[in-house]
């Protein structure tokens, strides 16, 4: 009943209470709520900037690292890049050496020079097939190989070719070929004849060459100087021993220019022509002998 009453005596003053609490407990929530939800927001936003901030320290780590590798792959190239260069200087100065070793091949075997001439390079063309492609380390490797190689190939043999040469130039010169003087004429030949001073019939062992007196008398081998005196009938003699058994022997001489013992070369001054000894007039007499025997010094000497 009081209740009652009271409730009918205050009833508009509770509904008025009951409506701001209604609307203070909304606006507690509603706060709660924004608070809440403006938290979340707080708490998204910071999470997201983490994640940002974590994704842009591991781009930059990335782009580190492939500074790096470039920078690596640069210092590589470079490197492979000098290799190449050494390489390439190699091959010129190997190239040289064989350009070198053929010029003198040209030289000794008589060839025509113009037409060997390794300054130049050589003539090349053709029609080329399609757009072709570029050039690869790889392959430049590949020719820088097989260049190498070719030129090893070349310079063994150019070698070998020069030591035959040179041993054949040697043996050339040490094997009597050629006249004792370069003027002159052959006033008696090798074989049986009438001696010029008796009259006899007699063998003669070598070849005269007459010239005028003072004529520089060659040696037509290298060798070295067996004798060189005074000889019974023969005068002022030379006689000089060659390789494979030859020896010459020059006589008459007005005056010997060499010695015993003495190394000489072909072509190399060794007396004067005179009339020294058994002689008739100035001349030289010229033998050629083989193992100590005398042979036709004709096969020898070029008329």
């Amino acid at each position: 009943m009081h209740l009652v009453l009271l409730s009918k005596k205050f009833g508009s003053r509770t509904l008025r209470l009951s409506t701001l609490l209604f609307w203070a407990l909304s606006s507690v929530g509603l706060c709660a709520i924004a608070l809440v939800s403006f938290g979340y927001e707080l708490g998204s936003s910071d999470t997201q900037q983490q994640q940002a901030d974590s994704a842009i320290i591991e781009l930059r780590d990335m782009l580190q690292q492939a500074r790096v590798t470039v920078d690596q792959v640069r210092a590589d190239q470079q490197i492979h890049l000098n290799a190449l260069g050494l390489r390439v200087a190699t091959l010129q100065a190997r190239l040289m050496r064989v350009d070198a070793l053929a010029e003198r091949m040209v030289h000794l075997g008589g060839l025509d020079q113009d037409e060997f001439n390794f300054a130049d390079i050589p003539p090349m063309g053709g029609n080329p097939t399609g757009h072709g492609t570029s050039q690869r380390i790889s392959d430049i490797d590949a020719d820088l190989d097989q260049v190498n190689a070719l030129l090893s190939d070349r310079a063994h043999k150019l070698n070998i070719l020069e030591t035959q040469w040179s041993n054949q130039a040697l043996l050339q010169s040490a094997l009597p070929s050629g006249r004792p003087i370069k003027t002159g004429w052959i006033s008696s030949r090798f074989g049986p004849r009438t001696d010029p001073l008796n009259g006899k019939r007699n063998y003669h062992k070598g070849m005269d060459f007459a010239a005028r007196p003072g004529t520089p008398i060659h040696s037509v081998a290298a060798g070295i100087v067996k004798r060189a005196k005074t000889v019974a009938g023969f005068g002022n003699v030379v006689e000089i021993n060659h390789a494979d058994g030859y020896s010459t022997l020059y006589a008459h001489n007005q005056t010997n220019l060499v010695s015993q013992g003495q190394i000489v070369h072909k072509g190399q001054r060794i007396a004067l022509l005179g009339s020294s000894g058994r002689s008739s007039g100035p001349h030289v007499h010229f033998e050629v002998r083989k193992n100590g025997q005398p042979v036709n010094p004709h096969d020898y000497v070029m008329d």
